[in-house]
């Protein structure tokens, strides 16, 4: 199962301001009680988007206007706090495919890559202009290359940074280290077959 090459990704977008979003906050504890993932992009910042009996409250997620993004924006330190691989997992789920912010916190954005999802990394100020933008027109569509660690939308274009080691990553369909050792199981039989000492 080849992985796919993630080179670009194009969508709508919407912004989450706010600095050191921690994980608890993107997907509380008490839904980490499930057995797999499925489901869990019901609760992504659960705590911040609704009352105790499930009223919404505002929030840019419960705005119809945003409905359908594609593309999170936030601030600094993103994904801090504990390591749970459920934030990134709740973040896919609920359907968005990349995120832009200042900066993540190192396993959260390990974890992200990991599913595939682009983490990009550009200044506050770029960040506002493409929120800025998002906020006249929802309906425009933002474009992240991680080939040129860029970030295009309404004529403008912002640098969008990407880890080289993730980027390589990404763009060359290595971004599941379990994936890839699938895909070497054949080779890996092939090996031991010819190992005398691994013989049955």
């Amino acid at each position: 199962m080849a992985l796919a090459k993630i080179t670009s990704f194009t969508g709508r977008a919407v912004a989450v301001p706010g600095n050191d979003i921690d994980t608890d906050r993107i997907i509380p504890a008490r839904f980490m009680k499930c057995v797999t993932f499925d489901g869990l992009g019901e609760f992504l910042f659960n705590d911040v988007r609704k009352q105790l009996d499930g009223t919404l409250k505002p929030h840019p997620l419960n705005e119809p206007r945003f409905k359908g993004a594609t593309i999170l924006l936030s601030g600094a330190n993103f994904g801090c706090g504990s390591s749970r691989e459920h934030a990134p997992q709740a973040i896919q789920k609920y359907g968005f495919r990349a995120v832009i912010a200042e900066g993540y916190a190192e396993i959260f954005f390990g974890n992200s890559i990991t599913l595939g999802i682009p983490c990009v990394t550009a200044t506050r100020e770029d960040i506002a202009k493409i929120a800025a933008a998002v906020e006249a027109d929802p309906t425009l569509e933002v474009t992240i290359d991680v080939t040129k660690q860029e970030v295009r939308f309404g004529g403008q274009t912002v640098k969008g940074a990407i880890r080289e080691s993730a980027r390589d990553a990404l763009v060359n369909g290595r971004w599941d280290a379990i994936g890839e050792l699938i895909d070497g199981l054949p080779a890996a039989k092939t090996t031991a077959a010819k190992l005398p000492y691994l013989a049955a």
